[in-house]
């Protein structure tokens, strides 16, 4: 397949293992880069991961994804309830799109329920902790996929 999957990670992010175990668990961001580059190298997918705790940062590396990048897969942490550059930065680029949160946010805080993300996202995984980037993954291969497969069997334009 050979596509690149990006992974953007929002606030806060980088502290995991040690930010409130209680809700986001003890594995360290680094663990879960790993256990993301293990996952999509047996997909046969090149895995890009990046953590900001600044909007402007993951707006400019959502609009740099250049044509090797087969789809987007982002944590916006905190960002989710109160971006509006991140959703139009992924609308714009026209790729593919999983929203991934380690807690299941529907049963948190009530600001917490709305994503901008969400009605951008070909998809939405939430609650199931570091798991949620290997199942984005694997739902992003098949998305990478049948992209590839929908664009070998349309005709050239003209």
């Amino acid at each position: 397949m050979s596509a690149t999957v990006l992974i953007l990670n929002g606030p806060n992010l980088n502290l995991l293992g040690r930010r409130e175990p209680a809700v986001y668990g003890r594995e360290t961001l680094d663990a879960i880069v790993g256990r993301c580059r293990t996952r999509g190298a047996a997909l046969g997918l090149t895995v890009d991961v990046r953590q900001s705790n600044h909007e402007g940062d993951l707006v400019d590396w959502i609009q740099q994804a250049g044509p090797e990048v087969g789809g987007i897969i982002i944590n916006a942490a905190a960002y989710t309830h109160t971006s509006v550059a991140i959703p139009d930065a992924l609308r714009a680029v026209g790729l593919p799109v999983i929203e991934v949160h380690l807690s299941n946010v529907h049963a948190r805080e009530a600001f917490r329920h709305h994503s901008f993300i969400s009605p951008v996202a070909d998809g939405v995984i939430v609650g199931l902790g570091p798991q949620g980037y290997d199942l984005a993954l694997e739902a992003m291969a098949r998305l990478i996929q049948e992209a590839k497969t929908l664009a070998a069997a349309s005709p050239p334009p003209g």
